[in-house]
């Protein structure tokens, strides 16, 4: 399920707070950010039925000096769940076991919108979350990218029809949905493997973690291969606590990776 989200937010960290404008690196697994926390969040609501805000609230608790955004951070302490109108790219970021886990296009989107709307409640917020889990359903259903990207752009109003190269010039540190998920989904479009799918994400010099794991998990979905050594690495690098949640999850709902 989310490793291929989880390899992206480990690959791509290193590159936050020092962005690249190549894809000419080679791919090394580093620690885990929020992205990863929150990813598994997300699956372990789905997995026990545990309602979003709890499951979220709980995990970041649990690992608590990790780089969350500010408002996330008050957010994430507070006894009441009360959304804070977010259109940041978290939403977008930590739903890719939706994508996975659920058997209609109407529950992915209905389930995507409850997993931003706890805390990312601005209509660009929901938008992100729920295009980024389409693009995975689309993808593990086995439909081409051109029904992937005619798909989401359509529906969510989305310009996919640029190329990582088109963007890369141009393109600067956007923690938005608006401005980084329709790129994450390009730079899965313009690949043609896990691996060059995560650097397209980091090459356009942006928000690298967030966008090679949004990017990462659609991966994983479309190709259904990530190379053994890179999912051994993610595996060293997880906590046994969110290691069992996501072997888990991928047990229940038959993720290939």
């Amino acid at each position: 399920m989310m490793i291929g989200a989880v390899a992206g937010d480990m690959i791509g960290s290193p590159y936050e707070a020092h962005p690249i404008k190549t894809t000419d690196f080679s791919i090394r697994v580093a620690g885990f950010t929020d992205d990863t926390v929150l990813t598994i969040a997300v699956a372990n609501s789905i997995l026990n039925g545990i309602d979003y805000a709890v499951s979220i609230k709980t995990f970041a608790q649990k690992y608590p000096h990790l780089p969350y955004g500010g408002s996330f951070r008050h957010w994430m302490w507070e006894s009441v769940n009360q959304p804070y109108n977010s259109y940041g790219n978290g939403s977008a970021m930590r739903v890719s076991p939706v994508g996975f886990a659920f058997e209609s296009m109407e529950e992915v989107l209905f389930h995507a919108r409850q997993s931003a709307a706890v805390s990312h409640n601005h209509p660009e917020g929901i938008k992100g979350a729920q295009a980024t889990a389409l693009a995975i359903f689309l993808a593990r259903r086995g439909e081409d990218k051109e029904v992937i990207r005619s798909q989401v752009a359509e529906r969510f109003s989305y310009d996919l029809f640029r190329t990582v190269d088109d963007i890369r010039p141009g393109y600067s540190f956007d923690v938005s949905c608006q401005g980084s998920v329709p790129e994450s989904i390009i730079a899965f479009l313009d690949a043609n493997d896990y691996e060059t799918t995560v650097k397209n994400a980091i090459s356009l010099g942006g928000d690298a973690d967030t966008m090679a794991c949004i990017a990462g998990g659609i991966a994983q979905a479309y190709y259904k291969n990530i190379h053994e050594g890179i999912v051994l690495q993610v595996r060293e690098n997880l906590p046994p606590h969110l290691l069992s949640v996501m072997d888990q999850f991928n047990q229940k709902y038959n993720c290939e990776y």
